[in-house]
């Protein structure tokens, strides 16, 4: 267990490492310039100059991404351009929102999409079977926007039930959470689907009803927990995606995460804090994928960590 945990903490910092450098050098060849944005249209060539100098932006490539990695090695983010703050403080001001909203709409996915591919599977090649599936892939083609815009027209707009948008009370995080779960369900109940059919067929499945168990039993203690495995992979990689991914979401709903961040600072050419949500973001994926394969041998104790 030490040496696998040692090889993927390794295999995680290189990774980490090769997102910095390629994000950086794509910001940097980037045709928009941070120091227009920072001195505005009006100011003097002169004065763009000295922006340029005192940022350290008219250096070379290698140069600066050296500094910034010193910097990143100190637990130093950089600062942001216009806001004049810590990006470390800007993104921990804004990582609970965002964790909340993860949390809630992982959740809701799981409910979404397991309930539709355990029930799909237990009636496969039937008509709820298709109805089910073709949902799933209306729900994971729909955009982000049109969901979340439904939604609030619905239940918050006509049924009134639910705050149209902001942060703070259980009430404000249940459409976010739903939008969220609605999109994400389809991957989750046509990866559920698949893996409960192949299950269902296994020998271990057929020898149980044979010894007598009941249907729900054998679904419940030996069909689930074996068909479940390839979602925990899916999981970990959501942990990510959501870190980062859900722009349109905390826009429309005025949720104050990091993605919220994110897009403002793409608006303004804010390098410092794109660079550091894209390393949150890139650092959540990696520890998610990690804790699927320290969490997988729990569930199914066949597997083992090599």
């Amino acid at each position: 267990m030490a040496a696998y945990l040692i090889r993927r903490l390794i295999q995680s910092a290189l990774i980490l490492l090769g997102v910095s450098f390629i994000t950086f050098f794509l910001l940097y060849v980037l045709p928009a310039d941070p120091v227009r944005q920072i001195a505005g249209r009006s100011a003097t060539p002169e004065t763009v100059a000295n922006i340029r100098a005192q940022l350290g932006l008219d250096q070379p490539f290698l140069v600066q991404y050296g500094r910034y990695l010193a910097g990143l090695f100190q637990g130093d983010m950089g600062r942001s351009y216009l806001q004049k703050t810590d990006v470390a403080t800007l993104i921990m001001s804004r990582l609970p929102a965002s964790l909340l909203l993860m949390i809630a709409g992982i959740g809701a996915e799981l409910v979404v999409g397991l309930t539709m591919g355990v029930v799909a599977a237990l009636f496969r090649g039937r008509v709820l079977d298709n109805t089910l599936m073709m949902t799933s892939f209306v729900t994971v083609s729909a955009p982000q926007f049109v969901v979340a815009l439904l939604l609030l027209y619905v239940f918050a707009v006509q049924l009134g039930w639910f705050p149209i948008g902001g942060y703070g009370t259980p009430a404000h995080l249940v459409l976010p959470a739903l939008t969220l779960g609605i999109l994400g369900s389809g991957w989750y109940a046509r990866m559920m689907r698949s893996s409960m059919v192949e299950v269902l067929r296994a020998d271990f499945v057929r020898t149980a009803r044979a010894k007598g168990l009941t249907r729900s039993r054998v679904i419940l203690r030996h069909t689930l927990p074996n068909a479940i495995l390839p979602v925990i992979a899916m999981i970990g990689i959501d942990i990510g995606i959501f870190m980062g991914g859900i722009v349109v979401v905390e826009g429309v709903f005025g949720w104050p995460g990091i993605g919220q961040l994110a897009w403002q600072a793409i608006q303004r050419v804010d390098i410092p804090i794109i660079m550091g949500v894209t390393l949150v973001s890139a650092f959540a994926i990696v520890l998610g994928n990690l804790l699927a394969d320290l969490v997988a041998p729990l569930i199914d104790p066949r597997i083992r960590i090599r």
